[in-house]
Order: C-alpha cells, then structure tokens, then sequence
C-alpha cells in the first residue's frame, strides 16, 4: 500500500510540567515505509517535547521530498507555526508584550529545517502543511504516538516499528474530516469590562480567576508564584504562551 503524501503524527508528554518528559512521531513515507521515533528529555516541558517531536520527525525527512502532512494536537505548535513566529522574528524574538519568548531555541530550529526544505527542494515538493487532531479521542495515529511519548517520558521498554505499511498494526490513514484548530471563543467577564481573567501560577499550576481578590488569594505570600491580569482571550493567549502553558492546562478557580 503506497501513500500519496508524506504523513507525519506528533505527540509530547511530560510529567509535573516541567519534569522529566518523552516525545513520539511516526512517518509514513510514499513509498509505504513506516518509521516510528521517540525520545525522552529528564527535565523539560511538554511544549518542548511537542516541538521536540515535530521537530525530529522533520530531520527524519531532510532527504525526502514532500508534500508533508503534520497531524498534531498542540494548537500551541500549530499556531506558533503559521501564526506567531513571523512576528517573534521580527521584534527579535520577543512576544506582543515585549516578554522572552518561550522555547526560543526549538522555535528557531523548527524555522531553521523549514527554510532548509525550501532551499533543497523545488516548490511543492517543500510543502509542509499543519493539522489539528483531537487528543484522545480514538485517531489512531495520536493514539500511538502519544503511547511512545508517555512511555518514553516514564522510562518504560517501547518497541518502535520500522518496517511496511502493510505490516504496521495502526490505521494511520484513519484522520478526522476537521483538521482545523479550535477557535478561540470569546468568553464574559463577570468582573469589569476591562477585564478578561486573572491568571495566577503556583509551582507547575495554573488557575484561571474572575476576581482579583481570589487570584490573590492563591499566589500572595507564596515564593515564586506568579500572577496576570488578561484584557483579552488573545490577550490571554499571550500570557500563557509566555509563561510556556497550554490553554488546556489551565484550571478555572474552585
């Protein structure tokens, strides 16, 4: 059995955020050729590990001509990819609010094997496309690389295939029909107009707050925590990208 693009499946996982981690892929080549890749990182976090995963994956493929089709389910790299890494670039590499960006050095690594693609082949044959699947919700090929990550973010024996496609045991034809990433909805604020949330961060926690006085509640007095005001869901977005979170990790306040 012959694909007709190169198929790509990404997952990261890690353990306490940071903590230690492990990152999982699969190729599908035209050819039929299936690779299965993995790895782990003793002290990391997990949107290094899905930049990780994408990102070796692509080395995998430097010789290989696509089309790529990249089926992940960070909205994190998919809109750091196609979004926010132009305008990182340009303001030298820091974020709208003038911050650090977060993951700096794999961002720059994931552009660097970008251009290379462009250079080394000729004009759809560098193509790299970006598509949202569903974590855990039964797409085989999520599935399986996010059963590599976690296994190797736990240390545990995982037998990775390499081999015909016809032999591989996961369907990784199988993908959903919607492949965009979900958008941002606008959510009401039952505090000031001005105000969208407060964020506050304690440890590797962070919680979403509608009242200051519950925000300061959770961070005052304990060292190292931090804490945000947020005008704005894309406003938001921005602070937690800064502080390296998935929109999926944050927990509303109890």
């Amino acid at each position: 059995m012959e694909t007709r693009l190169v198929l790509v499946f990404s997952d990261g996982a890690c353990s306490g955020n940071p903590g230690p981690g492990g990152w999982g892929s699969i190729v599908v080549t035209t050819d039929g050729q299936v690779t299965e890749l993995g790895g782990h990182e003793p002290d990391t976090t997990n949107n290094k590990m899905e930049l990780m995963a994408v990102g070796r994956a692509l080395r995998h493929l430097e010789r290989t001509p696509g089309p790529i089709l990249i089926h992940t389910d960070s909205t994190y790299v998919i809109q750091g990819i196609t979004r926010w890494v132009f305008g990182w670039s340009q303001r030298g590499w820091k974020t709208a609010t003038g911050g650090e960006v977060a993951n700096v050095i794999y961002w720059k690594r994931l552009m660097a094997v970008l251009a290379q693609r462009k250079q080394d082949f000729p004009g759809e044959a560098a193509t790299v496309e970006w598509r949202y699947v569903r974590g855990h919700s039964g797409v085989p090929g999520n599935e399986r690389v996010d059963e590599i990550a976690v296994a190797f973010s736990r240390r545990q024996r995982v037998t990775l295939y390499v081999g015909p496609l016809q032999g591989y045991g996961v369907a990784v034809a199988e993908v959903p029909e919607e492949t965009e990433p979900p958008e941002e909805k606008p959510r009401k604020s039952k505090s000031s107009g001005k105000t969208y949330s407060y964020l506050s961060q304690v440890g590797s926690s962070v919680k979403r707050h509608t009242t200051w006085a519950a925000c300061e509640r959770r961070v005052k007095g304990v060292s190292g925590a931090r804490f945000k005001k947020t005008t704005s869901a894309q406003d938001e977005s921005r602070v937690l990208e800064e502080w390296d979170v998935r929109p999926e990790d944050v927990k509303a306040e109890d």
